[in-house]
């Protein structure tokens, strides 16, 4: 693959590559992720080149990508649509986790997509908890910018993921702890555009691209309801749930369940 950029509204730098023939399809990852992540990244990509142009990115602040601070979600909206004129000025969006909410979001603001796949996105419906969650991201954004990024990886663990301790000491002897650190500074992105509340549902009733909400069948039955309230708010929206997945999907389950939507 070949490194490409694009430039947002706001003059950042976006870092994407490409892969493949055929319809475009752009790859949008949630908290954690770049463009090499497993379930949103080149791997995914390649499970789908056969049938698509596959455009993998760094969100701001990740990877290759430049940033603007302060962040606004709205940015990222505006990165993702610089993308969609890179190719072509229409194509069809996959996102990941927090990545399939600001793809929602996009698509709601008029952003051309006329297909849109999401795989169970962190749909808080309390507002009480969005609340929350602003008030959390301030604080991991003090971390990082204090340089204290392993804090800023464990708050997110422990506060958002609901990770026990033992679970994050573990966490953080294993090799992938540096890169987790890498991307600190992008965790409250991921949270701003997360804490909508329930503003959220009248959102996404502006959405008018076919869309596919997907979620796993052994992810925990609060999620799952949240999102299948979710995929009711969407006009032209379907369900479907993975047997047997988790929120860490399978990227070979999750490639032929996007094979079968955006090959309709």
């Amino acid at each position: 693959m070949t490194l490409h950029t694009v430039t947002s509204a706001d003059g950042t730098r976006i870092a994407f590559e490409t892969t493949g023939k055929g319809p475009p399809l752009i790859l949008v990852g949630g908290a954690f992720c770049d463009r090499t992540a497993p379930t949103s990244g080149t791997p995914l990509a390649a499970l789908l080149s056969h049938r698509f142009t596959v455009f993998s990115y760094d969100r701001r602040g990740r990877g290759d990508s430049g940033d603007s601070p302060p962040h606004a979600p709205e940015r990222e909206g505006e990165d993702l649509a610089a993308l969609i004129t890179a190719a072509g000025g229409s194509a069809a969006v996959f996102g990941n986790s927090s990545g399939g909410l600001l793809a929602l979001d996009a698509a709601a603001r008029g952003v051309p997509i006329p297909k849109l796949a999401v795989y169970e996105p962190p749909v808080i419906l309390d507002a009480g908890r969005a609340r929350a969650f602003e008030d959390l991201a301030k604080q991991l954004d003090e971390a990082a910018a204090g340089n204290r990024r392993a804090e800023a990886v464990e708050l997110y663990f422990t506060k958002v993921m609901q990770m026990p301790a033992p679970a994050v000491a573990q966490a953080r002897k294993a090799p992938m702890w540096t890169g987790l650190e890498h991307l600190a500074h992008t965790l409250s992105y991921d949270l701003l555009i997360t804490a909508r509340g329930p503003s959220r549902l009248e959102q996404v009733s502006a959405v008018r691209a076919a869309t596919l909400v997907m979620d796993g069948s052994a992810s925990p039955g609060w999620m799952r309801e949240a999102i299948q309230t979710l995929a009711r708010a969407i006009p032209s929206a379907r369900h479907r749930t993975l047997e047997g997945q988790t929120h860490a999907v399978d990227p070979k389950a999750l490639a032929r369940a996007l094979e079968e939507f955006l090959g309709d």
